[in-house]
C-alpha cells in the first residue's frame, strides 16, 4: 500500500507539472493589512513568515549583533517611499521588520538578517521587491533569496549592496527564483562568511503555484491563472 500511495502521488505531481496543467500566479501586496506590528510568526494569505532575525552576525565596519527575539513583522504605510520609487511594489502598504514603524504615510525600513517563508503548496517561481539602504555602513552586504524543497536548495538569487558613496540612501531591487518545485523561501543577508543585518522592506511577493491555490480560509491577493 505504501508503494501504491507513492506511485499515486508521483502520478499526480507529473500531471500537475505536465504541459497544459493549470497553475495560478498570486501577488501578495499586503494592502489588506492594517499598519502596525503583526508578531512573529505571521501567517498571511496562506504564507507563514517565521524565524525573523534569529541569527548573530557582523556589519561591514566590524561591529556585531546578536539574535533579535523581540523583532516582529510590521505592516508599514510607505506612501512617501512609493512616491519616490513608483516602480516598487504596489502602493501603499509593505512588509517590514523589527520593533518600530512610523504611523501614517512616512516609514521605517527595518532590520532584516533572515526570514523564512513557508508556502501553502509547491511553487515553481517566486519573486519579491526589496527596499533597502545602500552605501555607507551597508555597502558590501549581500542579500539572498533561496528556494527549498524538503530541505534541499533548488534555486537562489542574490545581489551585493552598493558601496560607492560615503552615506546611506534608499534603493530597490527585485529578487527572483525559479526551477524545480519548492515549498520554502529564505530571505537573508550575509557579509563575507557571516550573516549581516541591513535594512529591508518587501512588497509584491509573487508566487507561481504548481496548481490552483487553496481558497478555504484564505483571502488571496491578486490571482492569475496560467497554463503550462
Amino acid at each position: 500500500m505504501y508503494f501504491a500511495m507513492r506511485f499515486a502521488l508521483a502520478i499526480l505531481a507529473a500531471l500537475l507539472l505536465a504541459p497544459g496543467a493549470r497553475g495560478e500566479i498570486v501577488v501578495i501586496d499586503y494592502e489588506d493589512l492594517v499598519e502596525g506590528a503583526l508578531g512573529d510568526p505571521l501567517t498571511h494569505q496562506g504564507v507563514t513568515y517565521r524565524d525573523l532575525n534569529t541569527v548573530s552576525g557582523v556589519f561591514p565596519d566590524g561591529s556585531t549583533f546578536d539574535p533579535q527575539p523581540d523583532d516582529q513583522f510590521i505592516a508599514e504605510d510607505a506612501t512617501v517611499f512609493y512616491n519616490d520609487f513608483p516602480s516598487y511594489g504596489s502602493p501603499v502598504h509593505a512588509l517590514t521588520f523589527g520593533l518600530a514603524f512610523v504611523p501614517g504615510g512616512n516609514l521605517t525600513i527595518g532590520p532584516l538578517a533572515t526570514v523564512t517563508m513557508d508556502l501553502p503548496q509547491p511553487a515553481v517561481s517566486a519573486s519579491l521587491d526589496l527596499a533597502y539602504y545602500e552605501n555607507g555602513v551597508w555597502g558590501g552586504i549581500v542579500y539572498h533569496l533561496d528556494a527549498y524543497d524538503q530541505g534541499q536548495l533548488v534555486a537562489s538569487d542574490s545581489f551585493v549592496i552598493a558601496d560607492v558613496e560615503p552615506r546611506d540612501n534608499p534603493a530597490v531591487a527585485t529578487l527572483q527564483v525559479s526551477g524545480a518545485p519548492f515549498t520554502e523561501l529564505r530571505l537573508y543577508a550575509t557579509y563575507e562568511d557571516s550573516y549581516s543585518m541591513p535594512r529591508g522592506m518587501i512588497d509584491d511577493l509573487t508566487l507561481d503555484f504548481v496548481g490552483p491555490v487553496p481558497t478555504e480560509n484564505v483571502s488571496w491577493g491578486r490571482v492569475k491563472r496560467t497554463w503550462r
